[in-house]
């Protein structure tokens, strides 16, 4: 795929983020340039931009800077560490639009780092759109490690599983798991896991520095099913235990609990990073999807969210 090219869409993109730092948030430029990853000096330059552009008003005029409110509203409400909106397009039906867009340029700004980081990914749809924007690059001094395995129950690679596409796109190393998403049975699971190979990519998917993570819900279209990894009574049981969504195929009801049951038990992913030591992100945006993305930052199952205006409105209940 060819690179993404900075168009002046995108500059004003970061010249209204800057801006809005600045004189809203109240940001040194320091600071602008430190959560944005980029030289002080660029940090000035997007700043007179959006003064010269004029974004800059009583309020700043970009759909950005709506956004951005209901990112800082997010943050504080659910006590994350980095939250991401982005506008919404009330004409489509995508569910990846634009976040996967957001959720590229956020992977790049790790990728983009001189001191290496371990980087953790999930699986799903939004994700590997993510994955399909990234800008190629050498980033072989960092190494990426899949939380999930990449094996379907027909034995083919897992279509959504983005560990190879990383791996093409940026020359990182890269660290799959060697697994079916869900075992066939508890006890195969744990066999599985107690093999050396597998040891030591668990092991290193604890140490992640950022992880990336889609989330599913468990309605009629749940991707877990759709997908073939579990069956339509599996799926109801799902349902009536009260799960509202899965993350890596790890189920959760309304409070964020993962459920003690067998589909859990089967579950062949890496269990979900440390959220005291490191970013875990979350990935999602729609309605279907708003009670998991809820329950998630509810219990803290994840302490980033990357996301949509409609969504992020109805998380806030401002719709």
């Amino acid at each position: 795929m060819a690179p993404r090219l900075d168009t002046s869409g995108n500059r004003l993109d970061d010249a209204a983020r800057a801006g809005w730092l600045y004189y809203v948030a109240g940001n040194t430029q320091e600071e602008i340039a430190a959560k944005l990853g980029i030289s002080r000096q660029s940090a000035q330059r997007l700043v007179s931009l959006s003064v010269s552009e004029g974004l800059i008003k009583v309020r700043l005029d970009h759909p950005i800077g709506r956004c951005m409110d209901l990112a800082s509203r997010l943050k504080s409400k659910f006590a994350l560490d980095l939250a991401e909106v982005v506008p919404s397009d009330p004409s489509s039906q995508s569910t990846t639009i634009g976040v996967a867009e957001a959720t590229a340029t956020e992977i790049e700004r790790w990728l983009k780092r001189s001191d290496p980081i371990v980087m953790a990914v999930g699986t799903g749809r939004t994700l590997k759109a993510a994955v399909e924007q990234l800008t190629p690059m050498d980033a072989s001094h960092h190494k990426v490690v899949s939380l999930t395995g990449n094996i379907s129950p027909d034995g083919s690679a897992a279509y959504y599983n983005v560990i190879f596409n990383i791996a093409d796109t940026v020359k990182a190393r890269s660290f799959p798991m060697p697994l079916p998403v869900i075992a066939s049975s508890a006890r195969e699971r744990e066999l599985l896991h107690a093999q050396p190979m597998i040891r030591e990519t668990l092991a290193l998917a604890a140490q992640a520095n950022v992880t990336f993570v889609g989330l599913g819900d468990i309605g009629p279209e749940a991707p877990l099913y759709l997908d073939g990894f579990i069956t339509e009574s599996e799926l109801k049981g799902l349902q009536k235990a009260g799960a509202v969504g899965e993350i890596c195929g790890w189920s959760f009801d309304s409070d964020g609990k993962l459920l003690e049951n067998q589909i859990n038990d089967r579950v062949a992913s890496a269990p979900i990073p440390s959220r005291e030591r490191s970013l875990v992100v979350a990935i999602a945006m729609g309605q279907k999807k708003l009670p998991g993305i809820r329950a998630t930052l509810n219990r803290r199952l994840v302490n980033g969210l990357i996301t949509d205006e409609k969504t992020a409105e109805g998380l806030l209940g401002l719709s």
